[in-house]
């Protein structure tokens, strides 16, 4: 469990772990995507692992069926056994390439004081601490805006946040 709001991990060791495991991630995902260009179009036939690069289904999946007679194979020798690409397309869609987390776009605000609660009036209709208010805008990453001594929060956030 995170010890802080802001944290993804438990330690640094956790956030050191975790790192490595996305990099290997993504490491498979590239190794993969190399397989999958080096099929040609027109072969009928792939190899197990390249139909576990281009479908994204376990090798022991693709013997399965293979013994239950769900799809067509060819054996040409030892570790040669061949899968028809035609039929695992019907079964199985091809394997999602990996999706770049991409930056969320910015959310436009109209921070003026009809448009917000001021911090008071948060914590009176939700019934909570200002302090509460606080943290909640912190780690919602809720914008603010300062005026004099008011402190002004988006009504619309606040009551999608407290529906």
């Amino acid at each position: 469990m995170a010890k802080t709001i802001e944290s993804w991990n438990c330690s640094p060791q956790c956030s050191r772990i975790a790192y490595k495991r996305r990099k290997d991630e993504e490491a498979r995902h590239k190794k993969l995507d190399e397989i999958v260009k080096k099929i040609p179009e027109s072969r009928d036939y792939i190899k197990v692992s390249e139909a576990y690069a281009l479908f994204g289904i376990g090798k022991d999946t693709i013997y399965r069926l293979i013994r239950s007679g769900a799809i067509s194979s060819v054996n040409a020798g030892t570790k040669m056994t061949r899968v028809s690409k035609e039929e695992l397309a019907k079964m199985f869609p091809l394997r999602s390439e990996q999706i770049k987390k991409q930056k969320p776009k910015p959310k436009l605000y109209s921070l003026e004081p009809e448009d917000c609660y001021t911090i008071n009036e948060m914590c009176e209709k939700y019934h909570m601490n200002d302090s509460t208010a606080y943290l909640q805008i912190r780690k919602y990453s809720i914008p603010t805006r300062q005026i004099g001594n008011y402190v002004y929060v988006p009504k619309e956030e606040i009551d999608k946040l407290y529906e």
